[in-house]
């Protein structure tokens, strides 16, 4: 029992494409409204939640019927920009239903970088959390080419959702996966691999267990998550990494079920 979690107020949900996105391209819309009830009913007991959410060019790829991730910058960016605000209308709709505001924030890694815009960032954050809102907020990938180049600004939404944590001092990150949690190896070609219940240290012996990128939808791998945990444990807070594939497992998280893999420093 994590009964720790069970006391997070503040809590940031980060989603992956691949819970957004079907194998096949699709978008997942059963996933986007569990996702939207699930942190509507959070917001009613009187958490606050701010959803970090990949998918734009995932979206857009639909959108488009694109098989294949464009591979050019500007291709990249259009099919972005064409997937954000397709992706945000479908979250509004959704949460909408269930009586929820929602609001984008898009953001870009020099905005984090300067003192003065990264509190303006911070102040529209704590400002929506106050109004009730559930802030949405994804990178700017029509403007921060490094992330969809792989080179990295904020890397990923694996780093920019730890970014976000420390930013407003959430209690707990909640990072939804394609993969029950953090193994000792691949479990999908060794049976033998194992689940780490508990991570208290990320050094490079676990960096090493860590594979390469994500799906093709999107660019996120377990790499940047061991990242996003390193940046968390600097900050002296908790990470949660869990399948995605329901998104009714926050609640379980939170219930202090152990599930997934519990990222707490020492």
């Amino acid at each position: 029992m994590r009964k720790e979690l069970t006391q997070a107020k503040r809590i940031i949900i980060k989603v992956g494409t691949s819970t957004l996105i079907y194998p096949n391209g699709k978008v997942n819309l059963a996933a986007i409204d569990q996702l939207a009830f699930v942190l509507t009913d959070l917001r009613n007991r009187g958490k606050e939640i701010i959803l970090v959410s990949s998918g734009a060019v995932g979206v857009g790829m639909t959108k488009m019927n694109l098989n294949q991730r464009p591979q050019t910058i500007p291709e990249q960016q259009a099919i972005a920009a064409i997937g954000q605000g397709e992706l945000i209308n479908i979250y509004n709709q959704r949460f909408a239903t269930y009586g929820q505001q929602t609001a984008q924030v898009l953001v870009t890694r020099d905005v984090i970088d300067f003192p003065e815009s990264r509190k303006n960032v911070t102040n529209t954050l704590e400002q929506l959390l106050a109004l009730g809102a559930i802030p949405i907020v994804n990178e700017n990938d029509t403007v921060a080419v490094d992330e969809l180049d792989h080179s990295t600004k904020f890397g990923d939404n694996d780093q920019l959702s730890a970014i976000v944590t420390q930013l407003v001092t959430a209690d707990l990150l909640i990072v939804l996966s394609d993969i029950d949690g953090f193994y000792s190896d691949n479990p999908s070609t060794n049976a033998q691999a194992e689940l780490y219940s508990l991570v208290t240290e990320i050094n490079d012996d676990l960096m090493a267990k860590a594979g390469g990128a994500g799906s093709t939808f999107g660019t996120g791998g377990m790499h940047s998550k061991l990242q996003a945990a390193k940046r968390i444990f600097d900050a002296n807070r908790s990470m949660v990494l869990a399948n995605g594939k329901n998104p009714a497992i926050i609640f379980d998280i939170l219930a202090g079920k152990e599930i997934g893999t519990f990222f707490k420093h020492n």
